[in-house]
Protein backbone atom coordinates (compact mmCIF):
# COMPACT_ATOMS: atom_id res chain seq x y z
CA UNK A 1 0.00 0.00 0.00
CA UNK A 2 2.89 2.72 0.31
CA UNK A 3 4.25 1.97 -2.64
CA UNK A 4 1.46 2.29 -4.44
CA UNK A 5 0.71 5.32 -2.72
CA UNK A 6 4.13 6.51 -3.63
CA UNK A 7 3.85 5.66 -7.14
CA UNK A 8 0.54 7.36 -7.44
CA UNK A 9 2.40 10.72 -6.06
CA UNK A 10 4.75 10.47 -8.50
CA UNK A 11 1.91 10.34 -11.31
CA UNK A 12 0.65 13.04 -10.27
CA UNK A 13 3.42 15.21 -9.68
CA UNK A 14 4.62 13.89 -13.70
CA UNK A 15 1.33 14.92 -14.41
CA UNK A 16 1.35 18.44 -13.05
CA UNK A 17 4.22 19.09 -14.50
CA UNK A 18 3.30 18.33 -17.57
CA UNK A 19 0.09 20.49 -17.77
CA UNK A 20 2.52 23.06 -16.80
CA UNK A 21 4.41 22.60 -19.42
CA UNK A 22 1.93 22.67 -21.83
CA UNK A 23 0.69 25.76 -20.80
CA UNK A 24 3.83 26.94 -21.04
CA UNK A 25 5.17 25.58 -24.41
CA UNK A 26 1.73 25.76 -25.92
CA UNK A 27 -0.49 28.37 -24.18
CA UNK A 28 1.91 31.17 -24.42
CA UNK A 29 1.85 31.79 -20.52
CA UNK A 30 4.40 32.81 -18.52
CA UNK A 31 6.67 30.58 -16.42
CA UNK A 32 5.15 31.78 -12.90
CA UNK A 33 1.43 31.00 -14.26
CA UNK A 34 2.74 27.46 -15.42
CA UNK A 35 4.42 26.98 -12.39
CA UNK A 36 0.33 27.96 -10.87
CA UNK A 37 -1.43 25.68 -13.15
CA UNK A 38 0.87 22.61 -12.35
CA UNK A 39 0.52 23.06 -8.79
CA UNK A 40 -3.39 23.31 -9.02
CA UNK A 41 -3.51 20.30 -11.04
CA UNK A 42 -1.42 18.61 -8.23
CA UNK A 43 -3.65 19.91 -5.35
CA UNK A 44 -6.55 19.12 -7.56
CA UNK A 45 -5.14 15.06 -8.30
CA UNK A 46 -4.36 14.77 -4.37
CA UNK A 47 -7.87 16.40 -3.30
CA UNK A 48 -9.76 13.49 -6.12
CA UNK A 49 -7.11 10.62 -4.52
CA UNK A 50 -7.93 11.44 -0.98
CA UNK A 51 -11.54 11.63 -1.28
CA UNK A 52 -11.27 8.14 -3.37
CA UNK A 53 -9.70 6.86 -0.95
CA UNK A 54 -12.06 7.95 2.01
CA UNK A 55 -15.10 6.70 0.34
CA UNK A 56 -13.16 3.17 -0.28
CA UNK A 57 -12.24 2.89 2.98
CA UNK A 58 -15.42 3.82 3.99
CA UNK A 59 -17.24 0.91 2.11
CA UNK A 60 -14.61 -1.44 3.10
CA UNK A 61 -15.42 -0.75 6.74
CA UNK A 62 -18.68 -0.83 5.60
CA UNK A 63 -18.67 -4.14 4.31
CA UNK A 64 -16.73 -5.40 7.31
CA UNK A 65 -19.30 -4.27 9.93
CA UNK A 66 -22.12 -5.97 7.82
CA UNK A 67 -20.06 -9.41 7.81
CA UNK A 68 -19.91 -8.62 11.70
CA UNK A 69 -23.30 -7.99 12.15
CA UNK A 70 -24.59 -10.80 10.22
CA UNK A 71 -21.56 -13.44 12.12
CA UNK A 72 -23.59 -11.48 15.19
CA UNK A 73 -27.07 -12.82 14.20
CA UNK A 74 -25.55 -16.52 12.89
CA UNK A 75 -24.56 -16.90 16.85
CA UNK A 76 -27.29 -15.57 18.38
CA UNK A 77 -29.92 -17.55 16.49
CA UNK A 78 -27.62 -20.91 17.62
CA UNK A 79 -27.97 -19.72 20.66
CA UNK A 80 -31.64 -19.55 20.74
CA UNK A 81 -31.82 -22.72 19.15
CA UNK A 82 -29.21 -24.14 22.40
CA UNK A 83 -31.77 -22.44 24.96
CA UNK A 84 -34.58 -24.39 22.93
CA UNK A 85 -33.50 -27.78 23.11
CA UNK A 86 -31.72 -27.30 26.78
CA UNK A 87 -35.85 -26.12 27.71
CA UNK A 88 -36.76 -29.37 25.41
CA UNK A 89 -34.68 -31.54 27.70
CA UNK A 90 -35.73 -29.99 31.09
CA UNK A 91 -39.22 -30.31 30.02
CA UNK A 92 -38.30 -34.34 29.22
CA UNK A 93 -36.64 -34.67 32.48
CA UNK A 94 -39.29 -33.18 34.56
CA UNK A 95 -41.84 -35.11 32.70
CA UNK A 96 -39.48 -38.66 33.28
CA UNK A 97 -39.36 -37.16 37.23
CA UNK A 98 -43.31 -37.12 37.06
CA UNK A 99 -43.72 -40.34 35.60
CA UNK A 100 -41.41 -42.35 37.65
CA UNK A 101 -43.40 -40.58 40.88
CA UNK A 102 -46.41 -41.30 39.39
CA UNK A 103 -45.20 -45.05 39.53
CA UNK A 104 -43.02 -45.26 42.52
CA UNK A 105 -45.40 -43.23 45.19
CA UNK A 106 -48.34 -46.08 44.81
CA UNK A 107 -46.15 -48.72 44.61
CA UNK A 108 -44.71 -47.31 48.27
CA UNK A 109 -48.35 -47.01 49.53
CA UNK A 110 -48.55 -50.37 48.73
CA UNK A 111 -45.49 -52.15 50.12
CA UNK A 112 -46.09 -49.73 53.74
CA UNK A 113 -49.76 -51.64 53.11
CA UNK A 114 -48.26 -54.51 53.05
CA UNK A 115 -45.74 -54.02 55.71
CA UNK A 116 -48.90 -53.45 57.93
CA UNK A 117 -50.72 -56.54 56.89
CA UNK A 118 -47.54 -58.33 57.11
CA UNK A 119 -46.61 -56.77 60.83
CA UNK A 120 -51.03 -58.03 61.54
CA UNK A 121 -50.03 -61.44 60.54
CA UNK A 122 -46.77 -61.78 62.89
CA UNK A 123 -48.88 -60.28 65.43
CA UNK A 124 -51.70 -63.14 64.91
CA UNK A 125 -49.62 -65.46 64.71
CA UNK A 126 -47.61 -65.05 68.22
CA UNK A 127 -50.79 -64.37 69.46
CA UNK A 128 -51.81 -68.17 68.46
CA UNK A 129 -48.58 -69.22 69.42
CA UNK A 130 -49.36 -67.98 73.12
CA UNK A 131 -52.71 -69.72 73.03
CA UNK A 132 -51.54 -72.99 72.20
CA UNK A 133 -48.63 -72.81 74.23
CA UNK A 134 -50.63 -71.99 77.39
CA UNK A 135 -53.00 -74.56 76.20
CA UNK A 136 -50.24 -76.77 76.31
CA UNK A 137 -49.22 -76.08 80.23
CA UNK A 138 -52.99 -75.95 81.36
CA UNK A 139 -53.68 -78.60 83.85
CA UNK A 140 -56.25 -81.59 82.81
CA UNK A 141 -59.50 -80.57 83.33
CA UNK A 142 -62.08 -82.94 85.53
CA UNK A 143 -64.30 -85.14 83.77
CA UNK A 144 -67.40 -83.85 82.60
CA UNK A 145 -65.68 -80.57 81.07
CA UNK A 146 -65.13 -80.28 77.14
CA UNK A 147 -62.42 -82.61 76.36
CA UNK A 148 -61.06 -79.86 73.39
CA UNK A 149 -60.60 -76.27 73.46
CA UNK A 150 -62.89 -73.46 71.62
CA UNK A 151 -61.73 -73.23 67.95
CA UNK A 152 -59.72 -70.52 67.49
CA UNK A 153 -60.70 -68.08 64.66
CA UNK A 154 -58.72 -68.12 61.22
CA UNK A 155 -56.19 -66.00 60.31
CA UNK A 156 -58.02 -64.12 57.61
CA UNK A 157 -62.06 -64.57 56.83
CA UNK A 158 -63.29 -65.95 53.92
CA UNK A 159 -63.45 -63.98 50.94
CA UNK A 160 -66.15 -61.31 50.39
CA UNK A 161 -68.60 -61.16 47.90
CA UNK A 162 -68.19 -57.33 48.30
CA UNK A 163 -65.49 -55.34 47.38
CA UNK A 164 -63.68 -52.62 49.09
CA UNK A 165 -66.47 -49.38 49.28
CA UNK A 166 -69.46 -51.64 49.55
CA UNK A 167 -69.96 -51.73 46.01
CA UNK A 168 -71.46 -55.35 44.74
CA UNK A 169 -69.52 -57.56 42.95
CA UNK A 170 -70.69 -58.57 39.28
CA UNK A 171 -70.88 -61.68 40.04
CA UNK A 172 -72.75 -61.51 43.19
CA UNK A 173 -75.36 -58.68 41.41
CA UNK A 174 -75.73 -61.01 38.18
CA UNK A 175 -76.67 -63.48 40.72
CA UNK A 176 -79.37 -61.37 42.42
CA UNK A 177 -80.74 -59.57 39.33
CA UNK A 178 -81.80 -63.10 37.81
CA UNK A 179 -84.49 -63.20 40.14
CA UNK A 180 -85.98 -59.97 40.11
CA UNK A 181 -89.17 -59.50 37.78
CA UNK A 182 -90.66 -56.32 36.48
CA UNK A 183 -92.88 -56.48 39.17
CA UNK A 184 -90.22 -56.37 41.92
CA UNK A 185 -88.21 -53.50 39.88
CA UNK A 186 -91.68 -51.29 40.06
CA UNK A 187 -91.71 -51.67 43.31
CA UNK A 188 -88.62 -50.76 43.91
CA UNK A 189 -88.61 -47.73 41.56
CA UNK A 190 -92.15 -46.65 43.48
CA UNK A 191 -90.48 -46.78 46.72
CA UNK A 192 -87.50 -44.64 45.23
CA UNK A 193 -84.87 -47.53 45.77
CA UNK A 194 -82.60 -46.75 42.93
CA UNK A 195 -79.36 -44.88 44.78
CA UNK A 196 -76.53 -43.00 42.43
CA UNK A 197 -72.60 -44.35 42.81
CA UNK A 198 -69.72 -42.38 41.68
CA UNK A 199 -66.18 -43.25 39.60
CA UNK A 200 -63.89 -40.86 39.19
CA UNK A 201 -62.62 -40.14 36.00
CA UNK A 202 -58.89 -38.86 36.40
CA UNK A 203 -56.39 -37.54 33.84
CA UNK A 204 -53.29 -39.40 33.26
CA UNK A 205 -50.53 -39.30 34.65
CA UNK A 206 -52.06 -36.94 37.35
CA UNK A 207 -54.63 -38.55 38.49
CA UNK A 208 -56.45 -35.73 39.09
CA UNK A 209 -60.58 -35.88 39.14
CA UNK A 210 -61.88 -34.47 36.37
CA UNK A 211 -65.19 -35.92 35.55
CA UNK A 212 -67.56 -38.20 37.42
CA UNK A 213 -69.45 -41.17 36.17
CA UNK A 214 -73.08 -41.68 37.58
CA UNK A 215 -74.22 -45.06 37.86
CA UNK A 216 -77.43 -46.58 39.10
CA UNK A 217 -78.07 -49.28 41.61
CA UNK A 218 -80.94 -51.09 42.55
CA UNK A 219 -81.96 -52.49 46.01
CA UNK A 220 -83.86 -55.13 46.31
CA UNK A 221 -86.31 -56.15 49.11
CA UNK A 222 -83.45 -58.01 50.52
CA UNK A 223 -81.05 -54.90 50.97
CA UNK A 224 -78.93 -56.16 47.96
CA UNK A 225 -77.45 -52.98 45.89
CA UNK A 226 -77.94 -54.69 42.04
CA UNK A 227 -75.88 -53.09 39.16
CA UNK A 228 -77.97 -51.59 36.60
CA UNK A 229 -76.87 -54.98 33.95
CA UNK A 230 -78.64 -56.91 36.43
CA UNK A 231 -82.11 -55.18 36.26
CA UNK A 232 -82.18 -52.96 32.86
CA UNK A 233 -83.33 -55.95 30.32
CA UNK A 234 -86.05 -56.37 32.69
CA UNK A 235 -86.56 -52.82 32.97
CA UNK A 236 -86.78 -52.37 29.51
CA UNK A 237 -89.19 -55.71 28.81
CA UNK A 238 -91.69 -53.91 31.45
CA UNK A 239 -91.65 -50.14 29.61
CA UNK A 240 -89.97 -49.17 33.06
CA UNK A 241 -86.47 -47.32 31.68
CA UNK A 242 -88.11 -43.56 30.94
CA UNK A 243 -89.03 -43.72 34.62
CA UNK A 244 -85.61 -44.49 35.58
CA UNK A 245 -84.08 -42.14 33.44
CA UNK A 246 -86.13 -39.86 35.24
CA UNK A 247 -85.03 -40.28 38.46
CA UNK A 248 -81.24 -40.80 37.73
CA UNK A 249 -81.67 -37.09 34.96
CA UNK A 250 -83.08 -35.21 37.97
CA UNK A 251 -80.44 -36.75 40.57
CA UNK A 252 -77.55 -35.54 38.16
CA UNK A 253 -78.76 -31.98 37.36
CA UNK A 254 -78.92 -31.81 41.43
CA UNK A 255 -75.72 -33.57 41.82
CA UNK A 256 -73.81 -31.68 39.11
CA UNK A 257 -74.91 -28.17 40.34
CA UNK A 258 -73.85 -29.42 43.89
CA UNK A 259 -70.28 -30.37 42.29
CA UNK A 260 -70.11 -26.80 40.75
CA UNK A 261 -71.00 -25.23 43.86
CA UNK A 262 -67.20 -26.29 45.08
CA UNK A 263 -65.12 -26.94 41.81
CA UNK A 264 -66.14 -25.71 38.40
CA UNK A 265 -63.78 -27.65 36.43
CA UNK A 266 -65.97 -30.48 37.58
CA UNK A 267 -68.24 -33.00 35.20
CA UNK A 268 -70.58 -35.59 35.70
CA UNK A 269 -71.53 -38.36 33.31
CA UNK A 270 -75.10 -39.63 33.24
CA UNK A 271 -76.31 -42.48 31.50
CA UNK A 272 -79.23 -42.58 29.41
CA UNK A 273 -81.32 -45.30 27.36
CA UNK A 274 -81.97 -44.57 23.92
CA UNK A 275 -85.64 -45.99 24.40
CA UNK A 276 -85.71 -42.19 26.39
CA UNK A 277 -85.24 -40.53 22.49
CA UNK A 278 -88.12 -42.45 21.34
CA UNK A 279 -90.48 -41.58 24.34
CA UNK A 280 -93.34 -39.75 23.20
CA UNK A 281 -94.32 -38.97 26.74
CA UNK A 282 -91.22 -38.55 28.38
CA UNK A 283 -88.79 -37.20 25.91
CA UNK A 284 -90.50 -33.61 25.72
CA UNK A 285 -90.58 -33.25 29.25
CA UNK A 286 -87.00 -34.59 29.76
CA UNK A 287 -86.16 -31.79 26.87
CA UNK A 288 -87.67 -28.59 28.49
CA UNK A 289 -85.86 -29.86 31.76
CA UNK A 290 -82.64 -29.71 30.53
CA UNK A 291 -83.53 -26.71 28.94
CA UNK A 292 -84.18 -24.71 31.68
CA UNK A 293 -81.13 -26.21 33.46
CA UNK A 294 -78.79 -25.43 30.13
CA UNK A 295 -76.48 -23.37 32.85
CA UNK A 296 -75.10 -26.26 33.70
CA UNK A 297 -74.52 -28.04 30.14
CA UNK A 298 -71.14 -27.89 29.63
CA UNK A 299 -70.68 -29.59 33.04
CA UNK A 300 -73.15 -32.60 32.38
CA UNK A 301 -72.33 -35.38 30.04
CA UNK A 302 -75.37 -37.88 28.79
CA UNK A 303 -73.83 -41.16 28.10
CA UNK A 304 -75.19 -43.81 25.59
CA UNK A 305 -73.99 -47.26 24.64
CA UNK A 306 -71.60 -47.90 21.11
CA UNK A 307 -74.56 -50.69 20.35
CA UNK A 308 -77.28 -47.48 21.11
CA UNK A 309 -75.38 -45.28 18.97
CA UNK A 310 -75.16 -47.79 16.31
CA UNK A 311 -78.51 -48.69 16.07
CA UNK A 312 -79.87 -44.88 15.78
CA UNK A 313 -81.69 -43.85 13.16
CA UNK A 314 -83.32 -40.45 11.94
CA UNK A 315 -85.90 -39.95 14.62
CA UNK A 316 -83.12 -40.59 17.40
CA UNK A 317 -80.55 -38.76 15.51
CA UNK A 318 -83.10 -35.57 15.55
CA UNK A 319 -83.54 -35.45 19.40
CA UNK A 320 -79.52 -35.68 20.05
CA UNK A 321 -79.56 -32.47 17.60
CA UNK A 322 -82.38 -31.11 19.48
CA UNK A 323 -79.82 -31.55 22.92
CA UNK A 324 -76.88 -30.87 21.37
CA UNK A 325 -78.46 -27.56 20.47
CA UNK A 326 -79.35 -27.19 23.94
CA UNK A 327 -75.37 -27.06 24.84
CA UNK A 328 -75.32 -30.34 26.26
CA UNK A 329 -72.42 -32.97 25.52
CA UNK A 330 -72.25 -36.61 24.22
CA UNK A 331 -70.60 -39.30 25.56
CA UNK A 332 -70.40 -43.13 23.97
CA UNK A 333 -69.14 -45.99 26.10
CA UNK A 334 -68.66 -50.12 25.63
CA UNK A 335 -67.45 -50.06 22.53
CA UNK A 336 -66.48 -53.32 21.20
CA UNK A 337 -64.57 -52.44 17.79
CA UNK A 338 -62.38 -49.92 17.01
CA UNK A 339 -64.36 -49.03 14.04
CA UNK A 340 -65.77 -45.07 14.40
CA UNK A 341 -66.74 -42.83 12.11
CA UNK A 342 -64.94 -40.05 14.51
CA UNK A 343 -66.24 -37.11 11.60
CA UNK A 344 -69.76 -38.22 12.11
CA UNK A 345 -69.97 -39.20 15.86
CA UNK A 346 -67.96 -35.19 16.69
CA UNK A 347 -70.55 -33.85 14.24
CA UNK A 348 -73.13 -35.50 16.13
CA UNK A 349 -71.89 -33.77 19.37
CA UNK A 350 -70.18 -36.50 21.01
CA UNK A 351 -67.42 -34.97 23.00
CA UNK A 352 -66.27 -38.49 24.73
CA UNK A 353 -65.83 -41.97 23.92
CA UNK A 354 -64.63 -44.52 26.50
CA UNK A 355 -62.67 -47.90 25.77
CA UNK A 356 -61.95 -51.09 27.83
CA UNK A 357 -58.31 -51.48 28.83
CA UNK A 358 -57.72 -54.47 27.70
CA UNK A 359 -59.63 -54.00 24.34
CA UNK A 360 -56.92 -51.32 23.37
CA UNK A 361 -54.01 -52.99 24.83
CA UNK A 362 -54.58 -56.18 23.47
CA UNK A 363 -52.39 -56.17 21.06
CA UNK A 364 -51.39 -57.76 17.69
CA UNK A 365 -53.32 -56.42 14.07
CA UNK A 366 -56.19 -54.29 14.18
CA UNK A 367 -59.09 -56.16 12.13
CA UNK A 368 -59.49 -54.74 8.42
CA UNK A 369 -61.40 -51.18 8.55
CA UNK A 370 -60.48 -50.59 12.54
CA UNK A 371 -58.68 -47.79 13.71
CA UNK A 372 -55.24 -49.23 15.50
CA UNK A 373 -54.95 -48.48 19.09
CA UNK A 374 -51.55 -46.35 19.03
CA UNK A 375 -53.45 -43.88 16.75
CA UNK A 376 -57.00 -43.62 18.04
CA UNK A 377 -56.38 -40.87 20.60
CA UNK A 378 -54.83 -39.16 18.16
CA UNK A 379 -57.57 -39.29 15.39
CA UNK A 380 -60.50 -38.26 17.94
CA UNK A 381 -58.78 -35.77 18.61
CA UNK A 382 -58.68 -34.22 15.48
CA UNK A 383 -62.81 -33.92 15.86
CA UNK A 384 -62.60 -32.66 19.37
CA UNK A 385 -63.53 -35.84 20.87
CA UNK A 386 -61.39 -37.21 23.85
CA UNK A 387 -60.49 -40.72 24.55
CA UNK A 388 -61.17 -42.17 27.73
CA UNK A 389 -59.83 -45.72 28.96
CA UNK A 390 -61.81 -47.44 31.68
CA UNK A 391 -61.57 -50.28 33.70
CA UNK A 392 -57.97 -49.69 33.92
CA UNK A 393 -56.82 -52.47 37.25
CA UNK A 394 -53.09 -52.07 37.54
CA UNK A 395 -50.05 -49.62 37.22
CA UNK A 396 -48.77 -51.52 34.02
CA UNK A 397 -51.92 -50.63 32.21
CA UNK A 398 -51.35 -47.12 32.71
CA UNK A 399 -47.64 -47.45 31.68
CA UNK A 400 -48.85 -48.51 28.64
CA UNK A 401 -51.64 -46.27 27.66
CA UNK A 402 -49.32 -43.41 28.43
CA UNK A 403 -47.50 -44.46 25.17
CA UNK A 404 -51.28 -44.64 23.15
CA UNK A 405 -51.30 -40.50 24.82
CA UNK A 406 -54.47 -41.30 26.69
CA UNK A 407 -55.49 -38.20 28.72
CA UNK A 408 -58.07 -39.76 30.68
CA UNK A 409 -58.49 -42.90 32.60
CA UNK A 410 -61.61 -44.58 35.03
CA UNK A 411 -61.10 -47.90 36.78
CA UNK A 412 -61.19 -49.69 40.48
CA UNK A 413 -56.80 -49.01 39.81
CA UNK A 414 -58.24 -45.07 41.27
CA UNK A 415 -61.37 -45.52 42.68
CA UNK A 416 -64.55 -48.07 42.60
CA UNK A 417 -68.02 -46.81 42.78
CA UNK A 418 -68.82 -45.13 45.54
CA UNK A 419 -72.49 -44.32 46.40
CA UNK A 420 -73.72 -40.65 46.94
CA UNK A 421 -74.70 -39.21 50.39
CA UNK A 422 -78.33 -38.55 50.64
CA UNK A 423 -77.95 -34.88 50.88
CA UNK A 424 -75.80 -34.21 48.47
CA UNK A 425 -79.36 -35.13 45.86
CA UNK A 426 -81.32 -32.08 47.27
CA UNK A 427 -81.84 -29.31 44.95
CA UNK A 428 -78.74 -26.71 45.34
CA UNK A 429 -80.06 -23.14 46.39
CA UNK A 430 -79.11 -21.31 43.20
CA UNK A 431 -81.34 -23.68 41.24
CA UNK A 432 -83.20 -20.87 38.76
CA UNK A 433 -86.84 -20.68 39.42
CA UNK A 434 -87.61 -21.27 35.98
CA UNK A 435 -86.11 -24.66 36.52
CA UNK A 436 -88.09 -25.48 39.09
CA UNK A 437 -91.35 -24.45 37.36
CA UNK A 438 -90.73 -26.60 34.27
CA UNK A 439 -89.78 -29.64 36.94
CA UNK A 440 -92.89 -29.19 38.68
CA UNK A 441 -95.43 -28.74 35.61
CA UNK A 442 -94.02 -32.03 34.62
CA UNK A 443 -96.41 -35.06 35.03
CA UNK A 444 -92.76 -37.32 34.35
CA UNK A 445 -90.67 -35.21 36.21
CA UNK A 446 -93.01 -34.56 39.02
CA UNK A 447 -92.39 -37.83 40.46
CA UNK A 448 -88.46 -36.82 40.37
CA UNK A 449 -88.96 -34.15 42.73
CA UNK A 450 -90.50 -36.61 45.00
CA UNK A 451 -86.99 -38.25 45.04
CA UNK A 452 -85.19 -35.98 46.63
CA UNK A 453 -83.66 -37.89 49.89
CA UNK A 454 -83.42 -41.69 48.90
CA UNK A 455 -84.28 -44.28 52.25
Amino acid sequence: MRLGAVFIVVCMAIIAASAGAVAHLYLGLAAMQAAIVAVATFTALALYHTVSTRVGLRARVGRQLADLSRGGTDVARQVAELGRRVAALEGKIETAADDARAVSDPLAAEVAELRTLVQRLVETLEGQQAMLDALAQAPSKPQGASALPAPAAPLAAAPSEQPAGGVPSDRATAAAGLGMDVTAIRSAIDENSIDLYLQPIVTLPQRKVRHYEATSRLRSAQGEMLHASAFIAQAETGGLIPRIDNLVTFRCVALVRRLLLKNRDIGLFCNLSARTLTDATFFPQLLDFLAANRAIAPSLVLQFTHGAVAAMGPAEHERLAALSARGFRFSMDHVTRLRLDAKELGNRGFRYIKVHADLLLKGGRPAPGDIHPAELSELLGRFGIDLIVDRIENEKSVIDLLDHEVRYGQGSLFSPPRPVRPEALQPSPDVPAAGRSEAEASPVLRDAHIVRSPA
